[in-house]
C-alpha cells in the first residue's frame, strides 16, 4: 500500500477506517432508509424510493421538471415518468408558472404533503438522536462544517 505524506495507508478499508467519501454517504444513506421506511409504514406505500428521491427536491414554491432532472441526476425524459407516477399517485401536480405562461411547475398536492409530514417528523428524530449521541458542541460544529463544505460542493446552494 502507499503511505501519504503523513504516513497513513491509502485504501477503502484501512486501519482507520473507510475513507470520508464513504463516511459522509453513511449517514445519508442510514436517514433516507430510515424516512423511506417511517413513510411507508405510514401509510404512503405506493411509491418507490427512486420517486421519492424526485419528490424530496421539489421546492415548497414548485419546481420546474428541468430543475427537478438536474437535481437528481437523471434526464429530464425519466424525470417526467418519475412526476407522471407521483402526480397519478396524488403526491404532486403540475400548475402553470406565474412568471412563465409557457412554463409548467411541479408542486406538492395534499397526499404528498401529509407523507412530507412524516419524513420531516422521522428526520427531526433522526437529527435529535445524533446531536444526543454527539453532544450539542460537536453536532453544531458538524453541521458548520457540512454547511462550509455544501459551499463549493453543492451547485443548487443558495
Amino acid at each position: 500500500m502507499e503511505s501519504d505524506a503523513d504516513g497513513v495507508e491509502g485504501g477503502m478499508d484501512g486501519a482507520l477506517g473507510v475513507n470520508l467519501g464513504v463516511s459522509l454517504f453513511i449517514p445519508y444513506r442510514y436517514t433516507e432508509e430510515r424516512i423511506f421506511r417511517a413513510v411507508r409504514n405510514a401509510g404512503f406505500d405506493d411509491w418507490t424510493l427512486a420517486q421519492c428521491r424526485v419528490f424530496q427536491r421539489v421546492d415548497q414554491a414548485g419546481s420546474r421538471l428541468t430543475d427537478l432532472a438536474d437535481q437528481a441526476q437523471m434526464s429530464k425524459q425519466s424525470a417526467g415518468v418519475m412526476v407522471d407516477q407521483l402526480e397519478r399517485l396524488g403526491y404532486v401536480r403540475r400548475v402553470p408558472d406565474p412568471t412563465d405562461r409557457r412554463a409548467r411547475l411541479i408542486v406538492i398536492e395534499g397526499r404528498g404533503l401529509q407523507a412530507a409530514e412524516v419524513a420531516q417528523a422521522t428526520l427531526d428524530a433522526i437529527l435529535s438522536e445524533w446531536e444526543a449521541y454527539l453532544g450539542t458542541r460537536n453536532y453544531a460544529l458538524l453541521q458548520q462544517i457540512l454547511d462550509q463544505l455544501r459551499e463549493i460542493t453543492d451547485p443548487y446552494a443558495r
